[in-house]
């Protein structure tokens, strides 16, 4: 068996002393979340967050920091999550907009209402990850590097040179 972490994104948003979550349909049930999920390929990890949030909350979401990257391991399985955790404000809201499939609703919960609710929680990382930003936790998102952007680069360099570097 090759192991490999899913790579995966989650956005706290803190606005009047209240979180931003999601309610979304599991196999487990309903259960509560940061606005999260995978990273998809070809795509940067912050244009990641963005989308989910967008996806999620109808909310453009705008990263301003890093409060973490985190390793669990789902207990019970084979399943490892890699998530980087992104601080940052919300932008314009499109109340129209669908949210993404098994999303039932975005929610503002006081960091009180996270707390009681963590058998309802889809991972012990929704609680690490809010309780990292309240005590101050940031990074700055340009320690993120994207060779991706890099390689793209080089492959207009070689197609436009003839593969002449």
């Amino acid at each position: 068996m090759v192991w490999k972490p899913n790579v995966t994104v989650a956005a706290v948003v803190e606005r009047d002393g209240r979180f931003l979550l999601v309610e979304e349909e599991t196999s487990s049930g309903l259960r509560l979340n940061q606005p999260a999920g995978h990273l998809e390929p070809d795509e940067t990890i912050v244009a990641a967050v963005e989308r989910e949030v967008l996806e999620e909350t109808a909310y453009d979401f705008l990263p301003e920091q890093i409060t973490g990257i985190y390793r669990w391991s789902k207990p019970g399985s084979d399943l490892t999550y890699l998530r980087f955790a992104f601080a940052g404000r919300l932008g314009q809201h499109y109340p129209d907009r669908s949210l993404d499939a098994g999303i039932v609703r975005a929610l503002w919960l006081r960091r009180e209402e996270v707390l009681d609710s963590v058998d309802r929680h889809r991972s012990p990382l929704v609680v690490r990850c809010m309780e990292d930003y309240l005590s101050g936790r940031r990074y700055t998102i340009d320690a993120l590097i994207d060779c991706a952007e890099q390689n793209l680069a080089a492959q207009s360099r070689n197609t436009v040179t003839g593969g002449k570097l």
